[in-house]
């Protein structure tokens, strides 16, 4: 038996709304939508999630109980999304931009990994989040 990868993640976030509309706008493009709200286990909230039509994989978002997410904290150090390619890359960093996200690293190739190209943002929990593109020839 073989894994077949992540299927989804859930994150705790702040506001659900806010995430929700940065999530859609980052994503939405790239073929995320909302597709579903559950109630969640403990019946006191929804959880949404963003799901790719193509994989069916994706994140769900729901109200976290308070806190806040710390970069570099012990919990997710970044999420990344693979795309198609540059031009995926560079469109999605022009609606953060458009959006007034916080940007950690513009686009730009990776000093290690031929053809790697990717940039970073926060999300307005300030989790790390990477766009990026890789076309491997062993792939």
């Amino acid at each position: 038996m073989a894994a077949r990868g992540i299927h989804h993640v859930d994150l705790a976030v702040a506001d659900v709304d806010a995430s929700l509309a940065f999530y859609l706008d980052l994503l939405g493009p790239l073929g995320l939508a909302e597709e579903i709200r559950y109630p969640t286990y403990r019946g006191t909230e929804e959880v949404v999630y963003l799901v790719d039509a193509h994989d069916r994989r994706g994140i769900g978002l729901r109200p976290a109980d308070g806190g806040a997410h710390r970069y570099y904290d012990v919990g997710i150090e970044h999420l990344a999304f693979e795309v198609e390619s540059r031009d995926d890359v560079d469109a999605a960093y022009e609606r953060c931009l458009a959006r007034g996200a916080r940007i950690h690293f513009p686009p730009q190739e990776d000093r290690d990994e031929e053809g790697y190209y990717a940039f970073f943002v926060f999300d307005p929990d300030g989790m790390r989040i990477e766009v990026f593109c890789w076309p491997r020839a062993d792939l």
